[in-house]
């Protein structure tokens, strides 16, 4: 039973599906407007990680091919057999987005549905149908899912987001690149394998490392609105500290662009995030 537990965990990325939930959350924090209670704080990030699970198992069950060429997913039950692929599994998907979309339009309103659905079909249709196998800007443009699930939270508080809330948005469209990038030059020979045209595939570690970096900087340039749009000092230390870090790491990647620094900087770019999300939450929600 564990192990079954465990099985589905990774299939429906539920791992993935909190840090959605909690940039949602991050949303609603910096959002001025009505206030929330916690049964639709609560029901709101439910909402987010159920359209995030179904869109994280369309990706496992249309990536089986590509899964079957990395060493890193060989495993994956759609690959080995554990899991068969079938119209069950299709309808169980669309069931559990149905039913997430319609808790966040009959809890909260119909614009953070929306963004709830926006997010789902940006990274399991148009990120992994449309983008993934066909052109380097796939993870560029697939950002955009945490960018809604910043809005979606924005609008459970007010349905027309502000300045704020589009900051934190154009943070998580900025921060996926850089992050993802780093992750795919660790794994290159895999990427390569399965013939997915990720940057470092495509322009070589030296090449992709210099675009890291810039990337890397202008996600720290922006990572700092915030506090011109009304966080304050927590915020501040904790996007100097992350965002310093973060580019502290991309540097030392295009010095030496091999799997083991790829590495440090994919986990520098987690606590950049996990440290801007905390500042808004903390601050958002008068918690200091």
């Amino acid at each position: 039973m564990r192990n079954a537990a465990a099985v589905l965990y990774n299939v429906f990325k539920i791992r993935i599906g909190l840090a959605i939930s909690i940039t949602a959350v991050a949303g609603l924090a910096v959002t001025q407007g009505r206030v929330i209670s916690a049964a639709e704080g609560f029901y709101l990030a439910l909402a987010v990680l159920g359209a995030s699970a179904a869109a994280g198992a369309f990706n496992h069950l249309v990536e089986r091919d590509l899964d079957a060429r990395m060493k890193r997913t060989r495993t994956r039950p759609f690959v080995t057999g554990a899991f068969r692929a079938g119209w069950p599994w299709v309808l169980g998907i669309f069931t559990l987005l149905a039913v997430s979309v319609g808790l966040a339009w009959w809890t909260i309103n119909p614009v953070a549905a929306l963004y709830v659905y926006l997010g789902a079909v940006v990274y399991g249709y148009v990120y992994t149908v449309l983008l993934k196998r066909r052109t380097v800007w796939n993870i560029v443009i697939g950002g955009l899912a945490g960018s809604f699930a910043v809005l979606a939270g924005a609008a459970a508080v007010d349905p027309t987001p502000g300045p704020l809330p589009l900051a934190l948005a154009a943070i998580l469209f900025l921060w996926t690149p850089p992050h993802f990038w780093s992750l795919a030059m660790a794994l290159r020979d895999d990427y390569a394998r399965a013939g997915v045209p990720m940057l470092p595939v495509v322009l070589g570690n030296d090449r992709a490392a210099r675009v890291i970096l810039a990337h890397t900087v202008m996600l720290v340039a922006v990572s700092m609105t915030p506090l011109a749009l009304g966080l304050g000092w927590l915020y501040g230390v904790c996007a100097v500290v992350g965002g310093g870090w973060f580019i502290v790491t991309s540097w030392k990647l295009t010095q030496r662009p091999d799997r083991d620094t790829a590495m440090r900087n994919f986990f520098a770019s987690l606590v950049q995030l996990v440290l801007v999300l905390a500042g808004c939450i903390i601050e958002g929600f008068g918690l200091v």
